[in-house]
């Protein structure tokens, strides 16, 4: 990279990027595929479809920045959508290249509806990357050798979990992947194909990347069960059906609160 600092964005074009982003996409598949409701969105990194093993009806791309794919253009800490209106955020990298992390994820709690998901992707600090990232800050800050990442901010495993319970966060599922060495050959990173397995079974919370689910619980909430069977009063009452509104992009935003399937 010859001494030049490259936003995440490029990095992901190397081969160590394209590496990362594919373990990323199997585990995002997997998750979101079993996720049911409604309204679904992934802020930022249109480089991984993260929603694209969902079901859900509505799902939207919002970025920061206009991009090409991008349904919505918005600031992160300040999202164009009611209070309790969407069933699933996904947030692929979005944290560290946020202004502001802390309120991006207050921002993904208000919009949640209780026992909704969020989907986070992020990279380690507590790993050979992490280190060798760390290593390399101090070399250009002393005016030799180059970042093999770009300069954003990594966010600890540990410290999002604590950031995700005082905000009321459950987490369901938490993992760590990629294992190899950072290498910025195609070939040589094959030939360290076998750190991936020993590295889920000797070191796993070293990966160079962790991947977590998380369900937003609201106490003292209960969740009722619909009532599937009529009194036997109103068996033979007529019955009329509202014409639904379908929501297709930002113009529908203010519909949301009507949360109608059909």
């Amino acid at each position: 990279m010859n001494d030049q600092i490259i936003g995440l964005h490029d990095w992901f074009a190397t081969p160590p990027g394209r590496y990362l982003l594919a373990w990323e996409s199997t585990q995002l598949n997997e998750a979101v595929a079993n996720i049911f409701g409604f309204h679904a969105l992934q802020l930022g990194m249109p480089e991984l479809d993260g929603l694209a093993a969902n079901r859900m009806r509505h799902r939207w791309l919002a970025t920061s920045a206009p991009v090409a794919g991008a349904v919505i253009v918005t600031d992160f800490s300040a999202l164009p959508f009611p209070a309790n209106s969407l069933d699933l955020v996904v947030l692929p990298h979005s944290l560290e290249l946020a202004s502001d992390p802390h309120a991006t994820l207050r921002e993904v709690e208000r919009v949640l509806v209780p026992e909704g998901r969020v989907v986070i992707c992020g990279l380690n600090p507590a790993s050979l990357w992490g280190f060798r990232q760390r290593r390399a800050h101090l070399y250009r800050r002393l005016g030799f050798g180059h970042l093999y990442l770009p300069q954003e901010e990594f966010i600890g495993y540990r410290r999002l979990r604590d950031w995700l319970r005082l905000l009321s966060f459950e987490v369901e599922v938490g993992r760590f992947g990629c294992y190899k060495p950072a290498l910025s050959s195609e070939k040589w990173l094959q030939r360290f194909n076998w750190m991936d397995w020993a590295g889920d079974r000797w070191w796993p919370i070293l990966g160079a990347v962790y991947f977590l689910v998380a369900v937003k619980r609201v106490r003292g909430m209960t969740l009722l069960s619909p009532a599937w069977k009529a009194p036997r009063a109103l068996a033979t009452a007529p019955v009329s059906v509202a014409n639904s509104t379908t929501l297709a992009g930002p113009r529908g935003l203010n519909e949301m609160t009507n949360r109608n399937p059909d």
